[in-house]
């Protein structure tokens, strides 16, 4: 199917719901999806439920209540902790699964109060590729992922969102915090803030894609490798060591592979 029958075949699936719960982060994926459910069934049809926890920086979920408004839709902001699960904490392999079954199950409790039919993600095509055990518990609770069931990936979905004039189309790629750690190594609010500290220095600095992935007393810097030269500016270097030293780090890396999604997931030799 081309582009547009993918677009066509995500607004009829769309269509088939009387009122849809969004699980909205303020992404790329959710926010489309958040637009696309709108324009299909009407603004007072759809809801979007966002989490506030310590593993999301305060800036995304102040992003997403602009994009909310901007669409025209309900938002509803859900206090949620994941350090108070300890399959979370011991940040085992299966760690996802933990947060997603506990996070959508309270979606779904809400959605179920407020008279919703259904819950919906924004999981997409691309998602398939990579080692993703949270999409065991969405699919165990039935939660719905239109975007992935019209066949759409990361590439065309930023292409309608750039379509449809969304700010998003072009925004990196975010996933919680808590994926800057090597499986096997305790998550905690301070370790949490260390790297919200530094990736928000990076940001400050104007870089558009980066991770700082933590390593006990080490930080290993993500950034794409056409970036990588501006770091080692003498300056903004010395800078850059000061603040993630400020942060509570000993040592400060540079990973020469450069930022990539899902780079701990390299050290899995069984996925499963």
């Amino acid at each position: 199917m081309n582009l547009t029958e993918k677009y066509h075949n995500l607004k009829q699936s769309l269509a088939q719901f009387d009122s849809v719960v969004v699980a909205f982060s303020g992404g790329v994926d959710s926010t489309f999806l958040l637009k696309v459910a709108t324009e299909v069934l009407g603004p007072q049809k759809v809801l979007a439920l966002t989490a506030i926890s310590p593993i999301y920086p305060e800036f995304e979920s102040a992003q997403s209540s602009r994009l909310a408004k901007t669409i025209g839709v309900e938002q509803q902001l859900v206090e949620n902790n994941e350090l108070e699960i300890p399959e979370f904490t011991a940040n085992h392999p299966r760690r996802c699964y933990h947060c997603k079954l506990a996070l959508f199950s309270r979606f779904l409790q809400l959605a179920k109060e407020k008279g919703y039919q259904t819950v919906l993600d924004g999981s997409n095509l691309d998602d398939l590729a990579d080692y993703r055990p949270g999409r065991d518990a969405t699919e165990e609770l039935q939660i719905g992922s239109p975007l992935l069931e019209a066949g759409l990936n990361k590439a065309e979905i930023r292409e309608l969102s750039k379509q449809l004039g969304l700010p998003t189309w072009d925004k990196q790629a975010f996933a919680c915090l808590a994926s800057r750690f090597p499986y096997g190594t305790a998550i905690t609010a301070e370790r949490l803030k260390q790297i919200d500290r530094c990736e928000g220095w990076l940001r400050g600095q104007g870089f558009n894609n980066y991770r700082v992935r933590y390593h006990e007393q080490v930080a290993r810097i993500e950034v794409p490798p056409n970036d990588i030269s501006r770091l080692l500016d003498e300056d903004l270097r010395q800078q850059l060591v000061t603040e993630f030293k400020a942060a509570g780090f000993t040592y400060v890396t540079l990973d020469l592979q450069g930022y990539r999604t899902g780079s701990m997931n390299e050290t899995l030799p069984d996925k499963n």
